[in-house]
């Protein structure tokens, strides 16, 4: 079949991972603590509002569920990460197992992930640096100018802002190193042990009932979007080279940071349902409201945001409301530190990921080009940057995460599919890492994957396929007659495929893909 020919050599991607064979020193410990520094981060400072608008104190649930579908997901990602060791990530897999076809979908589905979710970051921003001014400062920023058109302003400056500044420091090469990484890490997991502190001992639980007020599919639908704060886990994954005894460490570490994650949520969760109540908001005549809409925006005005749904900063914002202003203000201030970084690591790995694509010859070698005095990829820096600075400037950050969802779904669905492919195509490869009972989990895996790609919202789902069409004419008008592969050129791409060519060196500290914390 045409969607499976082209396929690249797995021996040969292989063979420049034994190159550079890593040092096998991380146990089940420090994998755990590696999976919850990576996950813990901008999903749940950002998202808990739309959330809770979608499921009411059923986000607790919803967390579970999503919870469940990336534990799968990871035990398939593992397995690929340990026998493909390279850069890449869904990409590289799907290249050398199901064909060039599919593995361009994959990439181009990567874009979705990275730079929407870039723009759903840089606006989460926004909402806790606004707040922080004019709670902290006295700044009383005009509403037109700090919210897009989906939520009643015009144009979201400070999202876009923070988006091209970010774009300026990775074209004048300025990196994040691994203990300033690991700081902000720091800074937000007291962030939210903090919340949790202050607002589970004065939980009433009456602000629970109904539990589901919009029912199991308002449960589902926040769950599909919530999945956003829980995608990182896979930087457990591509660590498998680097185990000891990866057979048994990776499922500790996996399983073990989303289960603790999923419980660090859940009193996040709890915390702000307990407190300060977390029911949706109605229109006029009982009507539910989707998030991010200007129905939703302009009923919130006639209420005076006296809820937790219409709030930009959730946490901040119940923390303010239960008698902890100055606390909620440092929570505000720890997101305003902590999320650039998060935005860099995404956009760092949205330009490796064409850098891959590029060096494969679906785009464009200009991508590939490096500035004579940075000696970075500017061309393609400046292109992502652009559209990341769009997104967040005009979208609100619930639907930029969902459709960095809708992308995200399809390459996880697309790696356990490979899992079973090579199972069954080489069922004698070497796999530092085989996914347990693989005929239960992968099926696991692909079922969730698409149960929470089909709760995300119709105009999501039409936005992804319409992307996909996009990304078809793309491959047949111009990618599949350039193609290295399909030329029988092969030796282009596997010299450490996330940093440029030489002499620029590797960004430390940032893991791409999948070292990203959303």
């Amino acid at each position: 079949m045409m969607i499976f020919d082209r396929v690249k050599s797995l021996d040969a991607i292989l063979a420049t991972a034994e190159k550079k064979s890593l040092h096998r020193s991380l146990g089940a410990f420090q994998l755990t603590m590696l999976g919850i520094g990576a996950v813990i981060g901008t999903g749940i400072f950002v998202l808990t509002a739309e959330a809770a608008q979608k499921a009411g104190p059923g986000m607790m649930a919803s967390f579970v569920i999503a919870g469940v579908v990336c534990a799968v997901a990871a035990l398939c990602y593992a397995e690929m990460a340990a026998m493909v060791p390279v850069s890449g990530s869904a990409y590289t897999y799907s290249y050398a197992v199901m064909g060039e076809l599919v593995a361009w979908m994959v990439g181009w589905a990567l874009i979705l992930e990275y730079a929407v979710a870039a723009g759903a970051v840089s606006v989460g921003w926004s909402g806790y640096v606004v707040g922080l001014a004019e709670h902290l400062l006295g700044w009383e920023m005009p509403a037109a100018l700090v919210r897009g058109p989906y939520d009643g302003g015009v144009v979201n400056l400070p999202a876009a802002g923070i988006a091209v500044l970010v774009t300026w420091l990775l074209v004048i090469g300025t990196r994040e190193s691994a203990q300033v990484n690991a700081v902000l890490v720091a800074v937000k997991v007291v962030a939210l042990a903090a919340f949790i502190a202050l607002a589970v001992p004065v939980i009433q639980m009456d602000h629970f009932t109904p539990f589901a007020p919009l029912g199991f599919a308002g449960i589902s639908a926040a769950a599909a979007s919530i999945f956003f704060a829980y995608v990182g886990f896979d930087a457990v994954s591509t660590a498998a080279e680097e185990t000891r005894d990866p057979q048994r460490n990776m499922p500790i570490g996996l399983v073990g940071s989303l289960a603790i994650c999923t419980v660090f949520y859940l009193l996040v969760a709890a915390g702000v349902i307990g407190s300060v109540g977390a029911q949706p908001v109605f229109g006029a005549d009982g009507e539910a409201l989707a998030p991010g809409s200007l129905a939703l925006s302009a009923q919130c005005a006639t209420i005076d945001d006296a809820a937790v749904v219409c709030s930009k900063e959730a946490l901040a914002w119940t923390l303010r409301s239960i008698g902890w202003a100055q606390v909620g203000n440092l929570v505000g201030l720890a997101a305003g530190l902590a999320l650039p970084s998060v935005i860099l690591m995404m956009m760092f790995g949205q330009t490796r990921i064409f850098f891959v694509m590029s060096r494969d010859g679906l785009l464009p070698q200009l991508f590939s080009r490096i500035h004579p005095r940075y000696h970075t990829p500017h061309v393609i820096t400046l292109l992502t940057g652009v559209f990341v600075a769009l997104f967040a400037a005009f979208f609100p950050v619930g639907k930029l995460a969902d459709i960095s969802n809708s992308g995200t779904l399809f390459a996880f669905t697309a790696v356990s599919i490979a899992v079973l492919v090579l199972r069954r195509t080489e069922p004698a490869r070497h796999r530092p890492f085989r996914t347990p009972a693989v005929t239960l989990i992968a099926p696991l895996s692909i079922v969730g994957c698409l149960y929470l790609f089909w709760s995300l919202g119709d105009e999501t789902k039409h936005m992804f396929y319409a992307w996909s069409v996009i990304g078809l004419v793309v491959y047949f008008g111009y990618s599949r007659a350039r193609s290295f592969a399909g030329r029988g050129v092969v030796d282009v791409h596997e010299d450490d495929a996330d940093t440029p060519p030489q002499p620029v060196p590797p960004l430390p500290g940032v893991h791409t893909p999948g070292g990203k914390d959303a």
